[in-house]
């Protein structure tokens, strides 16, 4: 046995030994909270990290309980065809994803408005909502406000629910400055990935509670990947090290889902572990410490269980 053959099946054993062990805490209880008329839960997959083809994707998603996908929009026009298909034959919801790359500003708006009409006004199947990469974090106020309004105007146009994502190197890549367009702009919708800014911050945003319960309130979206404070994504919630930090994230999601249920609102959520480069990789041989798909596939069913 070579030595990245070794590695990996002494990595697979103990941690298979260690999860045998371990409680996944309050996710494992209901949400007490009693659900109003119209409240549905939908989690969806990323095909972040996956490798093959869309239907193979799609066909995965549906195999393991997903009620749909979220997937950046496609430009090329046989991508966005090879999708539909896939989405229509498999009987899966659809959010996309939108957003620029440009440094300068006018030209990243651009993509980004071009981007979001196309995705929200497709011929082909409308999706539950829009998650926004907004702008650049070295954009001023303005600039980013932009961005903004944008969706709001097209979200008022389609009745699509459009998000901005709390997203390092975004425009909300920050607790503190997103409280300023929380505050000033009442129409804002947020896609919660509170992972980023637990690493910005560096911490479990203790010393700001007002301004995340101020977030959680914006709250349409949510990514359901743990960070910590030391980097966006820890290498597996299931082991019992993280979790008190499992915790804390189930309690911040508990209070939008508390919003959702009592308002008889969808509540949609996306599994969001990456693959190697978010996740831990072993030295040398880049091995990743854990399996990613399934530890989507078990924070999916955490979220059913407490949620559902």
């Amino acid at each position: 046995m070579n030595r990245r053959n070794f590695l990996q099946t002494s990595t697979s054993a103990a941690a298979a030994t260690i999860l045998a062990s371990v409680n996944d805490v309050d996710a494992q209880t209901k949400l007490n909270v009693v659900s109003a008329p119209g409240f549905q839960l939908t989690v969806m997959a990323t095909d972040w990290g996956f490798q093959g083809t869309v239907d193979a994707f799609c066909a995965a998603a549906k195999k393991e309980g997903y009620d749909g996908i979220e997937i950046w929009w496609p430009d090329d026009a046989k991508a966005q065809t090879d999708l539909f298909a896939a989405l229509k034959k498999h009987a899966l919801e659809v959010g996309f994803l939108c957003g620029g790359w440009q440094t300068d500003y006018n030209e990243h708006l651009a993509t980004f408005k071009k981007a979001t009409i196309a995705a929200a006004k497709n011929s082909f199947q409308k999706p539950l909502y829009i998650n926004c990469h907004s702008g650049r974090d070295h954009y001023s106020f303005e600039q980013s406000k932009a961005f903004v309004d944008h969706t709001t105007q097209l979200s008022n146009e389609t009745g699509i629910t459009i998000c901005h994502e709390t997203h390092r190197s975004r425009i909300m890549f920050a607790a503190h400055t997103t409280r300023q367009f929380i505050e000033k702009i009442p129409s804002l919708k947020l896609t919660f990935d509170v992972s980023h800014w637990c690493n910005v911050h560096e911490s479990l945003l203790g010393d700001q509670k007002e301004t995340i319960d101020l977030a959680l309130q914006r709250v349409e979206h949510i990514h359901a990947r743990i960070g910590y404070a030391e980097g966006p994504q820890v290498n597996d919630p299931r082991a019992p090290e993280w979790e008190a930090v499992v915790k804390q994230h189930f309690d911040w999601w508990d209070k939008v889902a508390e919003r959702k249920k009592k308002n008889g609102e969808r509540l949609t959520f996306l599994t969001e572990f990456g693959p190697p480069g978010y996740m831990p990789t072993l030295p040398y041989t880049q091995q990743p410490v854990a399996d990613q798909w399934a530890i989507n596939v078990h924070m999916m069913k955490l979220l059913r269980k407490r949620y559902g």
